[in-house]
């Protein structure tokens, strides 16, 4: 019998499943939703989260309404064991939490893409993960095409426009609240038309998904955005138009919130857990 033979003859051995401890950085309506999500994942186990002191307390609480107050930890810095981290606590999170996790060796996620509009954090970012001999994974959050758009750059890319519509009054309590009046508008107005850069710094809170698309194309100050206080929608619609050497791309969406938060994509979840599954699926996409 030949050796191929003898090997295929051979009782497959059962080999033991992955197991993924990961920290996740904060707990708010998406991190309670990705804990739901992969609670009772043979292969995922969130062991820490990591909360502001002052909010110990509301978390121990909220994971014994879950039946994972004996499974999970709350902590208020990364623990020394971790392995993996999963932020979506926030800007601030990135330089308090993240930064010193990646300069310790420690691998991070990060949904908070926005916060990389703020100068010299992104390079904050790559020493410390360089310093640390790992890597930071900027995930996708709530668009999509960014696989694309990074593929495309490698050839060139000549133009890059991300145009996000919301009604009128999804925009009160940004800069456009007070120099437009958002009640009476009746036909669909540009309520900011610039760089990603300035659009982060103008509307933090919707800068996730510019930051993202620049960061996979053509940077902060060479992606151009227009926001628009649109009547005739009732959801929020994210476009991209990108133009380069592959050709052309257009992509529209329209993105179902998160039930928990109403502010927040469903897709910024799904994103997150897509990452999870694939640090433990034989086959990853």
């Amino acid at each position: 019998m030949s050796t191929a033979q003898a090997r295929l003859s051979e009782p497959a051995v059962a080999q033991a499943p992955i197991i993924q401890p990961v920290t996740m950085v904060g707990f708010g309506a998406i991190g309670r939703s990705l804990l739901t999500r992969v609670a009772g994942h043979p292969q995922l186990r969130v062991t820490h989260i990591v909360v502001p002191a002052a909010h110990t307390e509301d978390a121990r609480t909220a994971l014994a309404r879950m039946g994972l107050a004996d499974s999970v930890e709350v902590v208020t810095a990364v623990p020394a064991t971790t392995t993996l981290v999963l932020e979506c606590a926030g800007h601030a999170a990135l330089t308090e939490h993240v930064v010193p996790a990646l300069t310790r060796g420690v691998e991070c996620a990060v949904l908070s893409i926005g916060a990389l509009s703020e100068p010299g954090l992104p390079e904050d970012l790559a020493d410390a993960a360089r310093a640390g001999g790992t890597q930071v994974h900027l995930l996708s959050g709530a668009i999509g095409g960014v696989d694309a758009i990074a593929a495309a750059r490698i050839t060139g890319l000549t133009e890059v426009t991300y145009i996000g519509r919301k009604p009128p009054l999804s925009w009160s309590g940004t800069p456009a609240d007070g120099a437009f009046d958002l009640k009476s508008i009746r036909t669909p107005t540009v309520i900011l038309e610039g760089s990603a850069r300035e659009a982060a710094r103008l509307y933090p809170k919707n800068a996730n998904v510019a930051a993202t698309i620049s960061l996979a194309g053509l940077g902060l100050d060479a992606t151009r955005v227009r926001l628009v206080a649109d009547p005739t929608v009732d959801e929020n619609i994210h476009e991209i138009e990108v133009r380069g050497e592959f050709g052309e791309m257009h992509l529209t969406m329209r993105g179902k919130p998160l039930a928990e938060n109403p502010k927040t994509s469903a897709l910024t979840v799904l994103s997150a857990l897509r990452f999870l599954h694939n640090r433990v699926n034989a086959v990853t996409l």
